[in-house]
């Protein structure tokens, strides 16, 4: 066997679970170890792209029997092993979307009936001399203060789960305030429409009518 030399090299990021992570290695000569396939790196300071017809002409020069399967750029190909991740992280994404959506529809729909219910309150409260606007503003007041109540409560929980988030994402912060304003924002439009399509159609009611709502 060839005698080989010693040494030790910088270290190199490997691919990690969710992000790169330094790995011990030991680095074998083609002879000793040989592989179905090896990878050759090329550093440049021009286009990668235009080296393809260079580097396929060198090497068939070195070897005419030696195929290429292909070349590309460095971060390329790195980008392949994370392919499934952000395959993952699409299909996480989508889930989110649908969840919030449900969530938003079914509020919408709680509130929207719970409101519906008080039809003939409102009509009392309309026949003693309650204005529109003052009716308003308390179904406002009494159906949004539970979502506030619920959303401070959800906020605030999203806090603890963040160390476990943290070793799940790949260069994402799970304290992420868009994605909180996004969410909450369309829970607030959600429960807000629930208050007030109700609410405006029982201030247009006639309170008589309203009186023997059921």
């Amino acid at each position: 066997m060839a005698d080989c030399g010693w040494g030790v090299v910088s270290n190199i990021v490997q691919f990690g679970r969710t992000r790169p992570e330094l790995d011990t290695l030991v680095y074998l000569p083609y002879r000793q170890k040989k592989a179905a396939f090896i990878n050759v790196f090329a550093r440049t300071r021009i286009p990668p792209g235009s080296l393809g017809t260079a580097i396929r002409r060198e090497v068939q020069t070195i070897d005419p029997d030696l195929p290429i399967s292909y070349y590309m750029p460095l971060a390329e190909r790195v980008s392949w092993g994370y392919a499934l991740s952000r395959s993952i992280a699409v299909l996480f994404l989508i889930f989110a979307v649908i969840a919030l959506l449900l969530a938003s529809v079914g509020l919408y729909t709680v509130i929207a009936n719970s409101v519906a219910q008080r039809t003939q309150e409102i009509g009392i409260r309309m026949a003693i001399g309650a204005t529109a606007q003052g009716i308003l503003k308390l179904v406002f007041m009494q159906g949004m203060l539970p979502v506030g109540i619920g959303l401070a409560i959800g906020i605030t929980a999203s806090f603890a789960f963040m160390p476990i988030l943290k070793s799940a994402l790949v260069q994402v912060s799970p304290a992420d305030p868009i994605t909180f304003m996004i969410a909450s924002a369309v829970l607030i439009s959600a429960a807000g429409l629930g208050c007030l399509i109700p609410a405006r159609r029982a201030t247009r009611i006639n309170p008589l009518e309203a009186l023997r709502w059921e």
